[in-house]
């Protein structure tokens, strides 16, 4: 049995993360999502074990020390990492999985994942990721500043991602990422099997 092709979504807030992922998973519903962990109190609506795995400090500090995931870090007071037996497990099976990291993360796992494949999703132009943003409601205009000065640092890390997909919309993004997806698993060490050549009788 194969093993599973682990795909790491990346790119800025605005660009359509979610909406690609889900349109992937919607494609293959076989395809697993990876969870995140995170020792953020659960808020209305969250469900264990699908929106996260909800964790004490104490619980998470001590995945760390046994190296249970593959990157993790913190944001506003909270941490948040990616948990490598739900993963592995169903790489292992021959599952695919898929994920939505920063470019930080993305960056930690794959020295730990050399095989995972690393993807980067761009808008049109980055005046559209402005207006996502803007369009939000939700920041002043200080902190509008600090997201937008984080997109332009993310894009600049684009080059060090396998692969870069326009995501002018959802369809041409999942497109594009079936196709990728699709060209790791015909990947010569992946395909040696099909060389065997029969014994003559």
């Amino acid at each position: 049995m194969q093993r599973g092709k682990l795909l790491v979504i990346s790119g800025p807030s605005g660009v359509g993360k979610s909406t690609t992922i889900q349109g992937m998973l919607t494609k293959h519903p076989d395809m697993y999502f990876s969870v995140s962990a995170t020792t953020r109190q659960k808020r209305e609506g969250d469900v264990e074990g699908v929106t996260y795995f909800f964790k004490t400090a104490d619980a998470f500090a001590e995945m760390i020390q046994r190296g249970e995931f593959y990157e993790h870090a913190e944001y506003a007071g909270n941490c948040y990492g990616t948990p490598k037996e739900p993963v592995e497990r169903r790489l292992g099976s021959g599952i695919d999985v898929i994920m939505d990291i920063d470019v930080q993360g993305a960056m930690q796992l794959k020295e730990k994942c050399p095989d995972a494949v690393l993807i980067f999703l761009v808008a049109p132009c980055f005046s559209v990721i402005e207006k996502r943003l803007r369009g939000r409601g939700d920041t002043g205009e200080a902190d509008m500043e600090k997201r937008l000065k984080k997109a332009r640092w993310e894009y600049e890390m684009a080059v060090h991602y396998d692969y870069i997909v326009l995501n002018d919309t959802k369809e041409h993004a999942v497109e594009a990422i079936d196709s990728i997806l699709t060209a790791e698993k015909l990947r010569a060490e992946r395909q040696t099997d099909l060389l065997k050549m029969e014994e003559s009788l």
